[in-house]
């Protein structure tokens, strides 16, 4: 097994600032939308985000859901070991709001698929946007993209990608891991 640094903390830190200039761009004050954390990776990328985009760029109030999406998989049935659900944390009203997902690595695009049927739970939002730290851009099952991205990355298949944050793993950091 091999193992290759594909961002360090400072670049890290770099790309969640770029993000979060892009996402004011776009969305300014927030007041229509609410940012959505896809569980479990992506809760700490949306998180890391509200906390930017509050105390770097003094935007106040900023809506933050996390979004549980194990059941809603089409490959949830497929696995022999039990499936343990993280939990959804939607204390906001997504009707008629814009809805940005959060999500560390957008890989096939089937979590990302599982989300647009999880969000409907709450409502109907009047615009749904996908931001990941990292695109596997050559690994796609389903033609989703996403709106914002930090890196781009051409992993092959048996290559994984591993994002690490300092308040889960003790650091921040991209790996390509090589099983072989």
């Amino acid at each position: 097994m091999s193992q290759k640094v594909l961002l360090t903390s400072k670049e890290v830190n770099i790309i969640l600032h770029r993000l979060a200039c892009q996402l004011i761009e776009k969305h300014l004050d927030f007041s229509d939308t609410i940012l959505v954390g896809i569980q479990p990776r992506g809760t700490f990328l949306a998180e890391r985000l509200k906390d930017l985009l509050e105390k770097e760029y003094n935007i106040s109030k900023i809506a933050l859901g996390y979004l549980d999406i194990t059941f809603f998989r089409d490959d949830f049935r497929r696995t022999n070991k039990p499936l343990e659900a993280n939990k959804t944390q939607m204390d906001v009203i997504v009707e008629n709001k814009k809805v940005v997902f959060i999500d560390d690595v957008l890989y096939t695009g089937r979590s990302i698929r599982s989300a647009l049927t999880a969000i409907q739970s709450f409502g109907r939002p009047s615009e749904i946007e996908l931001l990941v730290l990292i695109d596997r851009r050559f690994s796609r099952h389903l033609p989703i993209q996403p709106d914002y991205r930090g890196r781009q990355v051409d992993a092959i298949n048996d290559e994984k990608v591993l994002v690490c944050w300092k308040e889960q793993d003790g650091e921040d950091a991209v790996y390509l891991i090589n099983n072989k």
